[in-house]
């Protein structure tokens, strides 16, 4: 299974109002820290890979921890990649068994989540702080081709350009903006 994820910047208020005038149904809305770990064995930049631990704080249930493995870029089109997550009981304790394992904290992503479900889609509305707004549009799908054309799809339904893309992560793009 395969995340087939397009994001671009853009301006959370206009794409609001397209999503209400879509009657997109809201899904939730947390607070993430994603603390990313670089490997002792390889590099995760030069692999394109990411081990990271996210906690999630929902606004309106309770907070949990997961642990995701990131593989590399699977299409050139779409920031899609193989993604491996779990639930851990405690973001203190897996970091602490990582480190033990020579993983060293390497980043940390703080960002506001703001998810809509949209014909079959997840929009998600990301203020990343550091960096500003972003709009995401995601599903999980086997067949990647006809996922990444439905995401655009999405996107030009919000009023945004597909060309508009990055395909670097907020990880990347912090890491790109402290040089």
């Amino acid at each position: 299974m395969y995340e087939v994820e397009v994001k671009v910047r853009a301006d959370h208020a206009a794409v609001r109002e397209q999503l209400d005038a879509q009657n997109a149904t809201p899904v939730d809305h947390v607070t993430q820290i994603d603390t990313y770990y670089s490997a002792p064995h390889r590099d995760f930049a030069e692999t394109d890979e990411a081990l990271r631990i996210r906690e999630e704080t929902p606004r309106e249930s309770n907070s949990f921890t997961e642990v995701t493995y990131k593989g590399p870029l699977a299409d050139a089109k779409s920031k899609t990649r193989r993604e491996i997550e779990t639930v851990v009981e405690c973001a203190d304790d897996m970091g602490a068994i990582l480190e033990a394992l020579d993983f060293e904290p390497a980043a940390e992503v703080r960002k506001e989540r703001e998810r809509f479900a949209l014909d079959g889609y997840t929009v998600t509305l990301d203020s990343v702080e550091g960096l500003g707004e972003f709009v995401e549009v995601e599903t999980e799908a086997e067949d990647i081709d006809p996922a990444r054309e439905g995401a655009f799809d999405v996107l030009r339904s919000l009023g945004l350009d597909p060309d508009d893309q990055i395909q670097t992560s907020y990880l990347g793009l912090l890491l790109a903006s402290d040089e």
